[in-house]
Formats: C-alpha cells, sequence, structure tokens
C-alpha cells in the first residue's frame, strides 16, 4: 500500500507533498512521489536537470523522515495525469495527494485537465489541497 504523491515545482507541489508526507505517517504505508514532465518540448533537457536537482533536494528531506519512499521522474511523453493514476496502480496506491490552484468565480466551475482526469481515473480516493 502507499500513498501517491503529484508533485510539481510550484508551491502546489510542494503542499502536496506536505499533505501526502502526513498521510503516508498517520496510514503507516510509503510515501510515492511522482513527477512527470511530457518529454516534447524544446526546453527538455533544462527541464529535466532542473526537476533532477529538485527532486535530489526532495529526496534530502524524504531521508530524513523515517518512512519507506520512493521518486520518480518521469519524461516519457504521458499526461502528468496518466503517469499519476498509473503509479497508483502499479503501486498499490490507496491514496493519491495533488495540489489544485486558486481558482476565480468562474474557474471554479472548472478544475485543470490533469486534476480532472486524475479525479475521473483513479483507482484510489483523491486527496486535494488547493494553493
Amino acid at each position: 500500500m502507499s500513498v501517491i504523491v503529484g508533485y510539481m515545482s510550484s508551491e502546489r507541489g510542494r503542499a502536496a507533498l506536505e499533505l501526502g508526507l502526513e498521510e503516508a505517517r498517520l496510514r503507516d504505508t510509503d510515501l510515492v512521489v511522482i513527477h512527470s514532465l511530457h518529454g516534447a518540448g524544446v526546453d527538455d533537457d533544462e527541464d529535466v536537470v532542473a526537476s533532477d536537482r529538485e527532486l535530489e533536494t526532495i529526496d534530502e528531506m524524504l531521508s530524513k523522515e523515517g518512512i519507506n519512499y520512493s521518486i520518480h521522474n518521469f519524461v516519457r511523453g504521458n499526461s502528468p495525469a496518466d503517469d499519476i493514476v498509473q503509479a497508483a496502480a502499479d503501486y498499490d496506491g490507496r491514496l493519491i495527494v495533488i495540489g489544485l490552484r486558486q481558482r476565480t468565480s468562474a474557474g471554479k466551475f472548472l478544475l485543470g485537465s490533469n486534476a480532472h482526469e486524475i479525479l475521473m481515473n483513479a483507482p484510489c480516493p483523491v486527496l486535494t489541497i488547493r494553493v
């Protein structure tokens, strides 16, 4: 069993990571951090290097937390939603944690496409944190 965190390099991603860590502790289960890049842009190499550096920092932080964890940085052309939903299936996910951005009144009627796709296709409950 594991808690899956959809991580991105942003305030939303950091909030999701903190909440996911808390949930993994409460559930006494593994934490699986998923970072996903589409892998089709011009700046792929720079994006991958920057995300690798950030994920190394997260690895250092999590190594001090005393929990079982793994970090995965996917660059394989899938959408982040597809990678997160697949990770929940692959790693026996019992909970997915994602961050949502603050929306305007009109924006509240619509979720981001990744968030919507995760909510509609997740094989387990999804916990969101709004930032």
